[in-house]
């Protein structure tokens, strides 16, 4: 049966609908570009973020903090996934519609990989369509890794993060293998819900790029939560029983296995790239499998763009976002904007309560050989923040590195209650050169997190 394609052409062409991508096609549109979408998967319209990532975990950080002694833990799980499913849904919707609906704008839903170096094919037979466009952005996020453990990819009880948010069964033991991000989150959430958890992570401690004393802070408030870590080990099997999957590892030249309901790998994502093709277009790599780009975010094709994820930058939706600012720039701008401008830009785990970081930490400003000051001061002794009681959450610490010439701020580790929301007021005084002195002396509203300011730095440790 003779096929036929429908030929389609834009002035833009972006490869996936995540946060730098949908950000740059509605800037685009609105500049007068004709611009097509190509998205594979209709779950996925607005990206990671709001389907599978950031917006669903955190509704489960805020349901699972809402937990009572008294609810069942299943029937109050499912309800919290239901809650999560309509928003996510209704995201989803509103970032199709308001792209879709644009006169210029059109998505597609499918399967993209390159022909050339202007031409991508979507689907085959019947519904082949091909899109050609002078500018292409490619904005396909990536995927978790499977670390190669004998047993562990085949195994019936293998999930991902995205399969944990979607279903509704609360599973009785999770099993995390690896305490990064990720993966404390998880632990710290589904033990909220009732799971017993367990986290297997190979260094010898929680967190090894923060500083010891922040990690120890975390491992001891997830282990007062009931989350078991266990630190130092190396998984080597996963077998399948009838109900559950036995997870053997070795610690301490001892072999110990544990059983496990769920497993989830928390070890790392990888750029999404293996469909596209990218050698058809001259698209280069880098060894992990990113898409190699300059400090404008040009690929080896300097009419292709590479934002978020797939470029092997910072994986956090705001980096993909500022990627959009700096593409549009290049198109739209004067060219000035670069991935080298980015200064001071922070990171929260959204454990209870979170962990925000941005800076040096004091190890790698040591390391540095700089002049610095620490102040640091547990959360439960801050009398300039009455918020932390009167929501009753007084766990975690806030610290900070300070260079004792220039009293600018280096660096914070903000283990508190709202710590998301201050980091962003460090970072930006990191940013602008704000002195801890100004800091500490500023009128915060009260009763607030922020006006811990005004006492920690007073709280300087002693050599």
């Amino acid at each position: 049966m003779e096929t036929t394609t429908t030929a389609l052409s834009a002035d833009v062409l972006v490869i996936g609908f995540g946060k730098g991508g949908k950000a740059a096609a509605h800037v685009l549109t609105d500049a007068g570009k004709r611009v097509i979408l190509i998205e594979q998967s209709e779950n996925m319209y607005g990206g990671t973020c709001p389907n599978v990532g950031c917006v669903p975990t955190k509704m489960l950080v805020h349901y699972s903090n809402a937990k009572r002694f008294e609810d069942d833990a299943q029937e109050f799980f499912a309800h919290s996934v239901a809650g999560v499913r309509e928003l996510t849904s209704a995201f989803r919707a509103g970032n199709f519609d308001a792209l879709d609906g644009k006169d210029t704008a059109t998505v597609i839903t499918g399967l993209a990989s390159f022909i050339d170096a202007h031409t991508v094919a979507v689907g085959g037979g019947e519904d082949r369509i091909t899109v050609t466009a002078p500018t292409i952005l490619i904005n396909t996020g990536s995927e978790p890794i499977v670390p190669a453990i004998p047993g562990l990819a085949d195994s019936r009880h293998l999930v991902s993060s995205t399969d944990l948010i979607q279903k509704d069964q609360l599973p009785n033991r999770l099993v995390v293998v690896g305490g990064g991000y990720l993966g404390l989150e998880f632990a710290s959430i589904y033990r909220r819900f009732g799971a017993q958890v367990t986290v297997l992570e190979a260094s010898d401690r929680l967190l090894p790029r923060e500083d010891a004393d922040i990690a120890r802070t975390v491992s001891e408030i997830l282990t007062g939560d009931g989350v078991q870590i266990i630190t130092g080990v190396k998984v080597t099997e996963v077998r399948d029983n009838q109900n559950t999957a036995t997870v053997s590892y070795q610690k301490d030249g001892r072999n110990l296995s544990i059983d496990a309901e769920a497993l989830l790998p928390a070890t790392g994502r990888r750029a999404a790239t293996s469909k596209l093709s990218l050698e058809a277009a001259g698209v280069r790599t880098t060894p992990r499998g990113a898409v190699e780009v300059d400090e404008h975010l040009r690929t080896s094709r300097p009419h292709i763009f590479a934002l978020g994820d797939v470029n092997g930058g910072g994986q956090f939706t705001y980096i993909s976002l500022d990627d959009s600012r700096i593409v549009l720039d290049q198109l739209l701008g004067e060219g000035k904007r670069s991935t080298s401008d980015r200064v001071a830009v922070p990171h929260t785990l959204f454990i209870t309560p979170p962990l925000a970081t941005v800076g040096l930490t004091e190890t790698q400003a040591r390391a540095e050989g700089r002049s610095i000051k620490v102040s640091r001061e547990k959360v439960a002794d801050i009398v300039a923040m009455p918020r932390a009681y009167t929501v009753e959450e007084t766990r975690g610490v806030m610290k900070f590195i300070v260079d004792a010439d220039t009293d600018l701020i280096l660096g914070a580790a903000l283990l508190t209650i709202d710590a998301q929301e201050i980091i962003n007021t460090v970072a930006l005084a990191i940013r602008h050169q704000v002195t801890a002195t100004e800091l500490r002396d500023s009128i915060y509203t009260h009763p607030s997190s922020t006006e811990a300011l005004n006492e920690v730095f007073d709280k300087v440790l002693p050599e």
